[in-house]
């Protein structure tokens, strides 16, 4: 212990009293003042060496390659978009194609049954006219049984309200002047 209270004395009386803290001190300002120049001056000279040319490269790389990126990004851009150009010309020849195409088929279609229902009409008008033929035929044939059958219906009317048989010729007679 008695070593420690020499040691605190000695500070005490080395160390004086001193009411100010240090740096404030008045007296120590011009050595501080010199010391603050040096270190500035250091710190200064090794920023402007070492370290602040270094970021600026760091930097300036970062600029390059950002500008490098969006040279990079514009020249996608333009191919995309000459590939979307491209691409929807194709869709609009494809689509005028088979336009074509439907229409061509439509074209097509339309003249086939034009022809199949030309020659159907043709067909149908033959049977038309051999029906009317037929019709023709028929009504001369039954026309010329009207008159025997009026004759026969008026022979037969006269007999059965005179109660007897009519004279055929009279009965003709009167027949071809009604027909």
């Amino acid at each position: 212990m008695a070593q420690l209270e020499k040691t605190n004395t000695e500070v005490g009386k080395e160390g004086g009293n001193h009411s100010n803290f240090p740096p404030f001190d008045t007296s120590t300002f011009p050595s501080q003042i010199l010391w603050f120049i040096i270190a500035f001056g250091f710190l200064y000279w090794f920023m402007s060496k070492r370290a602040l040319p270094q970021i600026g490269k760091v930097i300036e790389d970062r600029k390059a390659r950002i500008a490098r990126d969006l040279d990079d990004a514009t020249a996608m851009q333009q191919k995309a978009d000459a590939a979307a150009a491209a691409h929807e010309k194709t869709l609009a020849e494809a689509r005028a194609n088979a336009q074509a195409l439907a229409q061509a088929a439509r074209d097509h279609a339309t003249a086939e049954t034009d022809a199949r229902r030309k020659t159907a009409d043709a067909e149908i008008a033959a049977k038309i006219a051999e029906a009317e033929k037929q019709i023709g035929a028929t009504r001369k044939q039954a026309m010329s049984n009207v008159a025997d059958i009026a004759r026969d219906a008026a022979g037969a009317i006269v007999e059965r309200l005179g109660g007897r048989p009519a004279d055929p010729a009279a009965v003709k007679a009167a027949v071809d002047r009604v027909a």
